[in-house]
């Protein structure tokens, strides 16, 4: 399989050095677009491997959210049908970007964090909302924190997880607005943003009764769990044809559980 990442920045190097690691031939990193267009001349996008030529076999976009539709077009008019979208705060072009692919019969597998314990972790959110949801004294809150530099506040995976506790949850439906005065309304999850740093990410879900605080806390100590759910997911796609369109990490990390009990 020949990899072609779009975005030399910290997540597209470790996903290239995590396909070095397992021994698989070196992806082709690719930065800003040279053009004074800002995108992607079509030739700069074919396959990095000289002895193969032409698309590359997967793309992972891994760039930043303004890129996303402009990279998706140009890789797609190389010839590629296969990709991975590892960017964030793309979401408001989700459905153009979903019409581009199954207009030309392309699969992308797209998730706000592409770590196989963030998954898991969701889902753990997601049973701890059923079970303390329906105590009234037991108020739900979520705290996650970056580095400095990162850009979207929230992050995506904060704003994944707060979804799948909203929608476990019995009394919660919105988050709360962070530049309101006063406390949240009752159906309204707090949600505390913290860039300091160089943090790669923490999560952390809590569930606050008067006498004891129950919480679930994920942390990233570096990007290698990020990278190897990115090559999982271009993996999946390669296996098999897969259907055009968009498709969520859940579908990868379920076949992964499957193949570890197998």
């Amino acid at each position: 399989m020949d990899m072609l990442i779009l975005g030399a920045g910290n997540l597209g190097r470790a996903v290239a050095a995590a396909r070095l690691e397992r021994g698989d031939p070196a992806a082709r990193l690719v930065g800003r677009p040279a053009s004074a267009s800002g995108r992607h001349d079509t030739s700069t996008l074919t396959a990095g491997n000289v002895d193969v030529g032409g698309a590359a076999d997967v793309v992972v976009e891994a760039s930043v959210a303004e890129a996303v539709a402009a990279n998706l077009t140009a890789a797609i008019a190389a010839g590629t049908r296969r990709f991975v979208i590892a960017t964030t705060g793309w979401e408001r072009n989700r459905p153009w970007v979903e019409a581009l692919l199954r207009d030309h019969g392309a699969a992308a597998v797209a998730a706000p964090n592409f770590s196989l314990g963030v998954v898991l972790f969701g889902r753990l959110v997601e049973t701890a909302a059923r079970l303390f949801g329906p105590l009234p004294d037991v108020d739900p809150y979520m705290v996650e924190w970056h580095r400095r530099t990162k850009i979207d506040r929230p992050s995506g995976t904060a704003r994944e997880l707060a979804q799948r506790l909203i929608a476990a949850h019995p009394r919660k439906r919105r988050l709360a607005d962070p530049s309101a005065s006063g406390p949240p309304a009752p159906d309204e999850l707090e949600l505390a943003v913290v860039r300091a740093g160089a943090s790669p990410g923490m999560h952390l879900v809590g569930f606050d009764a008067p006498g004891e605080t129950v919480e679930l806390r994920i942390t990233a100590r570096d990007r290698s769990a990020y990278a190897a759910g990115i090559l999982a997911a271009a993996d999946w796609l390669w296996r098999e044809p897969r259907p055009a369109g968009l498709h969520g990490f859940d579908l990868v990390v379920d076949e992964l559980l499957l193949e570890a009990v197998a």
